[in-house]
């Protein structure tokens, strides 16, 4: 941060014993019922910025190459660490690269444990899937800060079901040509060389899986691009495969889905919709998108 456009005791009054105003604390004095080690200067403890160096020089070696942690540490807490470690070690840099991440924000405040406003991972997890939570997470870039609302989280569980649909089975055998992965695995790869772009990421498998959609639709031969679709997914560590808990369904839903849409092409909807609603009782949501019919178990 520029020095020149910080006031000295505006926030807190200015220690006296300092040489500069703005300099900060090495050691603190021991105050009652702090735990306290003795030193030259008397009993104390170490101050905050020190522990982070002395820990990360310790087992990390004088120069590392990732350090994180949240934006609102980038000052003063990031900056005295790397005044006080390369110092101390006259290596620079202290850190090559620096990945500070976004607040996770639920409402108009940051969440946080001391104030109280926290959903556990335990308690997102009783209401959503592990890989819509990832999805959650990845669709904001890791510095920007994210907003946790139920809607936003429900809305990727659906866009989890987009994605496991464009890897189900085609209703039909394949006989049309290939598609082209080429341009989503290009632009997959170009996202996450920039800085770990994980929304520009999702929007290219977003894309293959439209392309496989429609493929499927057109009768073209998509089980390559369905092989790429899950390799993308993996590096985002999604999984796209139906789990063991409805595998055995899925194939059988697969099939009484298709029956429906061939019927719905007949004009035959009483009886399309008879089977969406039977098997709306049995849990398996079914959802007519302009990318064809998408369904879910539970």
């Amino acid at each position: 941060r520029d020095l020149d456009g910080l006031i000295a005791g505006a926030r807190v009054e200015v220690d006296e014993r300092k040489e500069d105003a703005m300099d900060f604390a090495l050691w603190k004095s021991q105050k009652p019922g702090e735990p306290a080690w003795d030193s030259p200067w008397g009993m104390g403890r170490p101050g905050w910025h020190i522990e982070c160096s002395a820990m990360a020089i310790k087992y990390l070696g004088s120069s590392i190459d990732i350090h994180g942690g949240g934006r609102d540490l980038i000052f003063p807490h990031h900056e005295n660490e790397i005044a006080q470690s390369e110092s101390f070690t006259d290596e620079v840099p202290f850190s090559r690269f620096w990945m500070h991440n976004g607040m996770l924000r639920l409402g108009e405040d940051k969440m946080s444990k001391s104030i109280g406003n926290i959903v556990t991972v335990g308690e997102a997890l009783s209401s959503y899937s592990p890989d819509a939570l990832r999805l959650f997470f990845l669709s904001s870039h890791y510095r920007a800060p994210l907003l946790y609302t139920e809607a936003n989280v429900a809305g990727q569980e659906r866009a989890l079901e987009r994605l496991k649909n464009a890897v189900r089975p085609a209703s039909a055998a394949s006989v049309g040509s290939t598609i082209d992965v080429s341009p989503a695995k290009a632009q997959f790869v170009e996202a996450m060389d920039d800085d770990f772009n994980t929304p520009r990421a999702l929007a290219a498998m977003f894309d293959l899986a439209r392309e496989i959609n429609r493929g499927k639709d057109e009768g073209a031969d998509v089980l390559g691009a369905q092989d790429t679709l899950r390799e993308l997914s993996g590096v985002l560590g999604i999984s796209l495969d139906e789990t063991a808990e409805t595998s055995g369904a899925g194939p059988f839903v697969q099939m009484l889905v298709n029956v429906r849409t061939e019927l719905r092409a007949a004009r035959q909807f009483d009886i399309a919709d008879s089977i969406r609603d039977r098997l709306s009782e049995l849990g398996v949501t079914i959802e007519d998108t302009p990318e064809g019919t998408e369904w879910r178990i539970g």
